[in-house]
């Protein structure tokens, strides 16, 4: 069974429950020893004085913070548990987040944390209740082994979750710190709609079980050929880079080939075999586009063709709009846009200029178009 690393007390209010921390993950890497080339001879670190070369014993270190040249302040380590007295023993709430407003770049580690003793059961799935009712995240703060750390605890099945976050201070700026960004978003046209195309072919529920460290099965694989005398196969190179001209085809053969690796067949756009586009604009992933306007975003809805006397589609039996007629149909509504992959989401974001769309999960581009129906609807009545 594991060991605590780490034992305090959750605190949220007035609140408290007596927890152990636990690492939540484990390192398969493949570890090799040191050794000097030519024989089977181990190679050792030690620690030396710099000036003397003689080694020094673990006990006899202390830490020293260069104030000057050559001159140091000397800490012990007693003197730094003394100035958090009882923090360095505290987990405390001091604020309640929405989880899925955390961007990814600020998590770091994660350890599960468990209630030391069964009297603290009802107190602890208390907590973790309350955060999985409402998808928040306390956000608390916390010493261990001498540094503080600032953290999220979220709620998973019958567990309370502890991931460690950055300061914000620790987080670079892309913009700052990247040699080359795009400097405009990619527009609407047939590359975006075929992108958006291929991402929903290949779109799938997450299952971290499907992926395996490759390379960890390589580097064994390695090692076993090497003992036993066998040769061993070299990787292949890394792919180009695409080039520009060749954008549109790259595209094309990627959902080809999405399509036969998934069995996922993607609906014909309507239109022209040229461009693949209709008088009213780039078709929707996933969904066909009239000349009247994009399809109802209900799922194997019919479209503007209705039904003839003999059960067969007729199109005389709707006159077509024009191609620029504003389309009078009604906006979804958000249990209909629950139906909607995220890339039909993200279009629909970006035709209606939804700002901050790109750093929008599901959820929250399902709320912000809702909140745009709401608008229309207002605007619509005025």
């Amino acid at each position: 069974m594991a060991r605590a690393i780490w034992t305090g007390v959750i605190t949220f209010g007035l609140v408290s429950v007596p927890v152990g921390l636990f690492t939540a993950t484990q390192d398969h890497t493949v570890h090799f020893h040191q050794l000097q080339r030519g024989t089977s001879d181990r190679i050792r670190n030690r620690r030396v004085n710099e000036r003397t070369g003689e080694e020094v014993d673990a006990g006899d270190i202390v830490k020293g913070y260069e104030a000057g040249d050559g001159e140091y302040v000397v800490v012990q380590p007693g003197e730094l548990d003394e100035i958090a007295p009882g923090r360095s023993r505290t987990l405390e709430i001091t604020d309640f987040v929405d989880l899925d407003r955390i961007e990814p770049v600020y998590f770091g580690r994660t350890y599960y944390l468990a209630p030391r003793g069964k009297e603290y059961l009802r107190v602890y799935e208390l907590l973790r209740s309350a955060l999985a009712e409402t998808g928040k995240a306390g956000v608390a703060t916390f010493v261990m082994r001498n540094r503080q750390y600032l953290t999220a605890l979220r709620a998973e099945d019958r567990v309370l979750v502890l991931q460690t976050l950055h300061w914000a201070d620790e987080v670079r700026d892309p913009v700052e710190e990247l040699p080359e960004l795009p400097s405009d978003r990619a527009g609407r046209g047939k590359e975006l709609d075929m992108a958006l195309r291929l991402v929903d072919a290949l779109s799938a529920d997450w299952e971290p079980d499907r992926y395996h460290d490759t390379y960890q099965e390589k580097v064994r694989e390695l090692v076993r050929a090497k003992a036993g005398g066998e040769e061993v196969a070299v990787a292949d190179e890394a792919p180009r880079a695409t080039n520009v001209v060749d954008l549109m085809e790259v595209l094309c053969g990627s959902l080809e080939q999405a399509k036969g690796r998934s069995g996922k067949r993607t609906p014909p756009e309507t239109g022209s075999t040229d461009d693949k586009e209709t008088a009213s604009g780039p078709a929707s992933p996933g969904r066909k586009r009239t000349a009247s306007g994009p399809a109802s975003p209900g799922r194997g809805q019919p479209t503007a063709k209705s039904a003839g006397a003999d059960g067969k589609r007729s199109s005389a039996a709707a006159p077509r709009k024009k191609a620029n007629a504003p389309s009078r149909r009604t906006p979804p509504t958000r249990e209909e846009l629950r139906e909607l992959s995220k890339a039909e989401l993200y279009q629909r974001a970006t035709e209606q200029d939804i700002a901050g769309r790109s750093k929008m999960s599901r959820e929250q581009l399902v709320d912000a178009l809702s909140g745009a129906r709401g608008r229309r609807r207002k605007t619509t009545a005025a």
